[in-house]
């Protein structure tokens, strides 16, 4: 059970729930149950990468990303305009610790408008709350 300081800093906001493991791991359920976890799992995915700094690792990490979340038909395919998907698709063979930004950007403003705000209004989330 989460401290009762976190679940209220969860719904102050996305920041505040993302930067706690257990609102993320509520969080990711969550989305599992609207099958839109790939979101998450795409930007923590970023998160990771731009930590790396040996240069095969990025570019292993890198094609995984892409693989996983950003070309087209990928298994957890995230919902980004198609010049985003461009752009990515071209640096994808000399990766730089940016080559995901845009893309998690977008999808960051997409969970903040969209699923952290049907998260807040979430029987889960309410319940949390009520056991506080």
């Amino acid at each position: 059970m989460a401290p009762v300081v976190d679940v209220l800093a969860w719904g102050e906001s996305l920041d505040h729930l993302l930067e706690c493991k257990t609102g993320q791991l509520v969080f990711e359920n969550f989305l599992r149950t609207e099958y839109s976890e790939e979101n998450l799992l795409f930007w923590f995915a970023c998160q990771k990468y731009k930590k790396r700094t040996i240069e095969t690792d990025m570019a292993e990490a890198a094609k995984m990303i892409f693989e996983e979340f950003v070309q087209v038909d990928a298994p957890r395919q995230i919902n980004i305009d198609c010049v985003t998907r461009e752009e990515i698709s071209k640096n994808i063979s000399h990766p730089a610790p940016n080559c995901f930004d845009r893309a998690q950007r977008l999808i960051y403003g997409l969970m903040e408008n969209d699923c952290y705000p049907r998260f807040l209004k979430s029987e889960v989330y309410q319940a949390l709350l009520e056991q506080q």
